[in-house]
């Protein structure tokens, strides 16, 4: 009878190293998945970039180097390797845009301009979506670290090199962009 009760104590305990061990490569590929729709609407961004600068710098040819930053940011994130160093990269580019809209208020031409205002109403659209997909990133990652950090799940994480995400943060330099109303 003993014998009997041991091995049903170690299934158990297998049973609950797996659901335990599923449960953190689930959470885990959610982290990825989300990631990668940050990813994608940062990159949309990225993609618009270059309409609105060239827009931008047909009515003020004269503010090359804010121009130029912009797209030195873009080839930046694009060949950011980690979550961190395109998160960082996102800041900056968030700065810059920022700029890109206070050159583009002096000029009430290219406030007028019809590509310029899609474009600028494009841009919107696509800031609302990356501050949706980066809050459901946080929330996933959230959900990861907890589990990771909670017993007795840091036991099989440890067991299994289960390692805490990173947060999408917004830096300072992005919380102060100037909000611009055309």
């Amino acid at each position: 009878m003993g014998v009997y009760i041991g091995i049903a104590i170690i299934v158990l305990l297998v049973l609950w190293l797996i659901i335990i061990y599923n449960r953190l490569v689930m959470l885990k590929n959610r982290v990825r998945n989300n990631w990668s729709q940050v990813d994608v609407v940062l990159k949309n961004r990225f993609d618009l970039i270059p309409n609105l600068v060239e827009t931008v710098a047909g009515y003020a040819a004269h503010e090359k180097e804010t121009l130029s930053r912009v797209t030195e940011m873009r080839t930046k994130y694009a060949s950011a390797g980690s979550i961190q160093e395109k998160a960082e990269a996102n800041g900056e580019i968030a700065g810059l845009l920022g700029r890109l809209m206070v050159v583009a208020e002096s000029y009430p031409d290219l406030k007028a301009n019809e590509n310029f205002l899609y474009l600028k109403q494009q841009l919107t659209a696509i800031e609302d979506k990356i501050r949706f997909a980066r809050q459901f990133y946080n929330d996933t990652v959230e959900a990861l670290n907890t589990a990771i950090m909670s017993f007795p799940n840091n036991l099989v994480a440890g067991m299994f090199g289960f390692r805490e995400e990173p947060f999408f943060h917004i830096d300072e330099a992005e919380k102060s962009v100037p909000r611009i109303k055309f």
